[in-house]
């Protein structure tokens, strides 16, 4: 063989391995794929969108309490379902479900029923975190919100702690320096604060969670968070949160428009009439504000198109991925 030939085989040889090793990286159980589940449960996607548009359009405020329980489920260990552990007495650790945060996170029993109709489909094929992500982004288009695409084949994690979510969960007393770093923690940067935040064009809040705006502000009774409109203010002492203690009373936190996912959340904030303090933050920062009115200044199929880029960063947060957690038999308990 000449010495020509033996260079162009160790040439192809070369260019075989390299091919092979993008191929395997392509391929990888690490990362997530869309349509995970095409061959080892067909029918799952089908499953999961057939129920939540036959449940959703009777109770379309579930859709926002699952896209926060999909964002509180990935700023704490990542997307893998911990926010759904229960507690157990056995063990007497208390999981993030318990947690402030997650106190009036709703939706639960609705992950669970999804659960039970895929584990009689293809059992113990299905994740839990996927669950929670496929449900998210079904529940948000079914109320007329923005698609997005949700790549799947996360793993579900083994460990949930009630000390980690109020770390890690931006709180609503959230000032912007706290949010920056709170996002920054988790690959995500100020567009996706920004975009991300934009969920509260649906969401819907408990007078405790910014009473203090209204009379407790820096802690000294009787202030008044000077940075809320006033008017604004004042609507709602009078009409939604007449008393510091209130704990039971909801409020929309897009007034006159929380039924629609639209770009009217961002206007409140210009009018200093964001519910939260997380919410004022927003425009504290020269950087955030410029994304706000780039947003005012586009349609909402914008907005749309910006927000599902967000999204799909967010559902890959610290996933887990091919021998990594578990896929639960039950989304609350941790297979035995």
């Amino acid at each position: 063989m000449s010495f020509q030939s033996n260079k162009m085989n160790a040439f192809g040889y070369f260019w075989l391995v390299i091919l092979a090793t993008l191929g395997a990286i392509n391929s990888s159980p690490a990362d997530l794929q869309l349509n995970f589940y095409a061959k080892t449960c067909p029918k799952a996607e089908e499953i999961v969108q057939d129920y939540v548009h036959e449940h959703i359009p009777n109770a379309p405020s579930l859709a926002a309490t699952l896209i926060r329980m999909h964002f509180h489920d990935c700023f704490v260990r990542g997307c893998d379902a911990s926010i759904l552990l229960n507690s157990t007495s056995s063990s007497g650790n208390q999981t993030e479900k318990v947690a402030v945060p997650n106190q009036t996170v709703r939706g639960f029993d609705f992950i669970d029923r999804v659960k039970s109709l895929l584990e009689a489909e293809c059992p113990g094929v299905v994740s839990c975190a996927d669950i929670i992500a496929l449900v998210a982004r079904d529940s948000i288009v079914v109320t007329g919100g923005p698609y997005w695409r949700v790549p799947t084949g996360r793993r579900d994690g083994l460990i949930s702690n009630a000390s980690e979510a109020l770390a890690n969960i931006p709180a609503p007393t959230s000032n912007f320096s706290s949010l920056q770093t709170n996002f920054s923690n988790k690959g995500l940067d100020l567009k996706d604060l920004v975009l991300l935040s934009g969920a509260h064009t649906i969401g819907i809040a408990h007078c405790s969670a910014f009473s203090s705006r209204l009379y407790n502000f820096s802690g000294i009774l009787g202030n008044q968070d000077p940075s809320l409109d006033s008017e604004y203010a004042a609507n709602l002492k009078a009409k939604k949160c007449k008393t510091i203690n209130d704990t039971t009373t909801i409020v929309e936190m897009d007034p006159g428009s929380f039924r629609t996912f639209d770009l009217s959340y961002y206007r409140h904030l210009l009018k200093r009439r964001g519910l939260f303090q997380s919410d004022a933050a927003l425009t504290t920062s020269s950087t955030t504000l410029s994304y706000i009115n780039e947003l005012l200044q586009g349609s909402r199929q914008d907005f749309y198109k910006e927000f599902a880029l967000s999204m799909e960063k967010m559902g890959r947060i610290d996933v887990k991925t091919g021998s990594s957690g578990e896929i639960r038999k039950h989304c609350a308990f941790v297979n035995s």
